[in-house]
């Protein structure tokens, strides 16, 4: 069953005074269908990966959150199309909205909306802190970095808000993700419910999720935001901590996140570690491969060699047999001792002008169709032992079975001069004794 860890870091964190070791987490652990296995607040790396082995699980997909604050939410208007076109034009369509120099900065493009490509922009010595602290674990392996706030469950046409603390984590139906301060929530909200110039004023749903306490102590800036005419507030109470319900809406798409995990951060490597355990196996058949090719290739060689010495034995025998003949080669010397044979069969071995005449009068009887098959000239040469018919069919096809049987018969027999006309074709049979 697969598995997935959702990690995110408590404060003080990466680059301070602290060690990795002493690093704390908040972490949910869901199974394939998204039911929390596990869950726990103020770990340490070592207690979550005891967890894990304590329950014999292994491969599990780390996700790792990061405050929202760290990564910053632009747009990239690129008309291109091809990931090649798109990852050149993006340093230049996001500068303006970035604050630092561009090539101190990573970028991770996300899903294409109507305004543009969504991109998250984060420190690349931030980025790489991040990676290292999320890599290297026992147990599991590094799947995805998102923004914590992207993983809220997206509020159709409006925007979502989880009060955590002292923090406030926001994220729109358009991608964008922010962390402010909880005592900046109402100064927020009113930003929300001014409407831009060119809009007419509309309702702007807004989803509050927080705990039952956290409701009551930020009653008077949760009223600020009700009573604005233009917000329409719900209420969600989280019987768990946040970090449960972005888990949640992450397994079942509730929400559309940017992977920070791009670029040079890849994980592409790291998943490629997959086939780490089928490694010996893979070498293991690749070696029987090769050998199993190289003695096929090795009989093939010796049987080769084994026909060309029996065919030449063969030879051996039929020169003996018939030195004068040097016509006959290995490649047909058994349709030639075939047809010898049949004509010691016949009576005689006579391959003269009547023999010729009465195998190609056979043969022409056997035909399906003979009357369409016109003989109209019969030539024969003594000195070369051939007998020569001009002859004429309703198709190629009857001269050439006509020719394959004479050739059956263990005579060598051609057609030439072949010549297709509408009525038929005709042709010159040469018959020999072979």
């Amino acid at each position: 069953m697969s598995y997935r860890l959702y990690v995110r870091p408590l404060p003080p964190f990466p680059g301070s005074d602290s060690e990795p070791a002493a690093q704390l987490y908040n972490w949910v652990l869901l199974d394939a269908s998204g039911d929390s296995q596990a869950h726990g607040g103020g770990d340490t790396q070592d207690m979550i990966e005891q967890t894990l082995a304590r329950n014999d699980l292994d491969g599990v997909r780390l996700i790792g959150l990061i405050p929202a604050e760290e990564a910053l939410f632009c747009l990239a208007d690129i008309p291109a199309k091809q990931s090649r076109f798109i990852q050149q034009a993006l340093p230049y369509a996001v500068e303006e909205q970035i604050a630092q120099d561009i090539d101190s900065v990573h970028l991770a493009i996300g899903q294409h909306s109507d305004r543009g490509y969504r991109v998250a922009a984060i420190d690349h010595r931030q980025m790489g802190s991040w990676v290292s602290l999320f890599s290297d674990w026992h147990h599991v392996r590094l799947e995805a970095i998102y923004p914590d706030a992207a993983l809220l469950p997206v509020t159709e046409g409006g925007w979502s808000i989880c009060i955590e603390g002292d923090k406030v984590m926001l994220a729109s139906d358009q991608g964008e993700w922010l962390g402010v301060q909880s005592r900046n929530l109402a100064m927020f909200a009113q930003t929300l419910a001014a409407p831009p110039s060119e809009d007419v004023v509309a309702e702007v749903p807004v989803t509050l999720f927080a705990t039952a306490s956290e409701f009551e102590l930020l009653q008077a800036d949760i009223g600020a935001i009700k009573s604005s005419s233009r917000l329409k507030v719900k209420e969600q109470t989280l019987d768990l901590m946040p970090l449960d319900l972005m888990a949640h809406a992450h397994h079942h798409h509730l929400c559309q996140p940017i992977n920070l995990c791009q670029g040079p951060y890849s994980l592409r490597n790291e998943k490629s570690g997959l086939l780490g355990a089928w490694k010996p196996l893979i070498a293991v058949a690749s070696v029987w491969f090769v050998i199993q090719v190289a003695l096929e290739i090795g009989f093939g060689y010796y049987h080769e060699q084994r026909a060309d010495q029996v065919r030449a034995q063969a030879m051996q025998i039929y020169r003996n047999a018939f030195p004068n003949d040097s016509r006959t080669h290995a490649g047909n010397v058994r349709r030639v001792v075939q047809g010898q044979l049949n004509q010691l069969q016949a009576g005689g071995t006579d391959a003269g002008f009547i023999a010729l005449m009465k195998y190609t009068g056979s043969e022409y009887s056997k035909l399906s169709g003979a009357d369409s098959i016109v003989l109209n000239s019969v030539n024969y040469s003594q000195n070369r032992g051939e007998l020569v018919v001009d002859v004429r069919a309703d198709s190629y096809s009857k001269l050439s079975a006509l020719r394959n049987g004479l050739a059956g018969r263990g005579l060598e027999a051609q057609i030439g001069s072949v010549v297709n006309e509408s009525s038929g074709a005709r042709g010159r049979l040469t018959v020999s004794g072979g």
